[in-house]
């Protein structure tokens, strides 16, 4: 009923009055498929009959309706690659399992979607054969080793087997290097005679420097002992000399009278032993002594 009804309120409107409605309708059509709003994550491949025909970048922007159409929307964020394993033997025909990872963005999208079909697949079968590759013509230490060369050495080649694609490889990882458990018991046993030969290395060298510091002591006690003799020799033969200069400047007085006070200092002695002592002097004796005691007097 509803449809007779619309049928005849056309029929009384005028086809001037239609006209504009319609064209308002196709204008509204024209606006909403020309205008093409792109988020900054993402570019747009415009194709035109099955052809390429723009790149649209973030932001607003026209098209032509009808012609043109959206065939692609790529996004243009960092993707990660999930974590492969990849079997390889080294150069000394070691088995070795490792764990990459890889880091790409999309910076052509044009290149990206009509010369690869699977961007991922590609890259990971690209990034295997490398591993393969490269570690073919390491020994496994270098690869335990030099890791971070050997990344470098991936993400080279991977960035130009890609290039064509239009993709950057912002990152390439090796997480990690297994090995199958006879070969880690093998290491492990290398391992611990290393560790034995730097010991007994250490220990001989500890051993080797105590021979050499107490070589050093005793050489050191010898030089100040010999510089002790040194110095009381020195010592001697100054007094000695001192006694000449005397002897020569006061002659034999000099000498007499420290005979004379070494005699005095006996007697003394002699006199303050225990008990009651006579002391018997011959009048020789006496005569010296004083002589002797003219001599102190006389001295200052």
């Amino acid at each position: 009923m509803d449809f007779y009804l619309l049928a005849e309120m056309l029929g009384q409107m005028n086809i001037a009055s239609i006209v504009p409605i319609l064209l308002a309708i196709l204008l509204l059509v024209l606006m909403l498929k020309g205008v093409r709003i792109v988020p900054q994550s993402e570019q747009h491949v415009v194709e035109r009959f099955g052809r390429l025909r723009a790149v649209l970048s973030p932001g607003i922007n026209f098209i032509i309706p009808f012609l043109d159409r959206i065939a692609h929307k790529v996004s243009i964020l960092e993707r990660q690659l999930p974590i492969a394993k990849q079997d390889a033997i080294t150069s000394d025909n070691v088995l070795v399992q490792v764990d990459t990872s890889v880091f790409y963005r999309i910076l052509e999208p044009e290149k990206t979607v009509y010369r690869i079909r699977d961007v991922d697949g590609a890259i990971a079968t690209t990034v295997a054969g490398i591993v393969r590759a490269e570690i073919g013509r390491m020994e496994l230490d270098e690869v335990q080793s030099n890791r971070s060369v050997l990344i470098d050495t991936i993400k080279g080649n991977v960035e130009e087997s890609v290039n064509d694609w239009g993709i950057e490889v912002t990152r390439a990882e090796i997480l990690d290097v297994n090995l199958d458990q006879a070969t880690r018991d093998a290491m492990l046993q290398q391992l611990n005679a290393e560790r034995e030969r730097r010991a007994a290395v250490t220990r001989a060298e500890g051993q080797r420097r105590s021979v050499e510091l107490n070589a050093d002591a005793e050489l050191y006690a010898s030089e100040q002992a010999a510089k002790g003799r040194r110095i009381q020799a020195d010592a001697e033969a100054y007094a000695t000399s001192v006694v000449a200069d005397v002897l020569k400047e006061k002659g034999i007085e000099a000498a007499q009278y420290q005979v004379a006070l070494k005699q005095v200092e006996a007697i003394r002695d002699v006199g303050r032993g225990e008990g009651r002592q006579t002391v018997l002097l011959p009048s020789s004796a006496i005569e010296a002594f004083g002589q002797a005691f003219e001599m102190l007097k006389g001295k200052p």
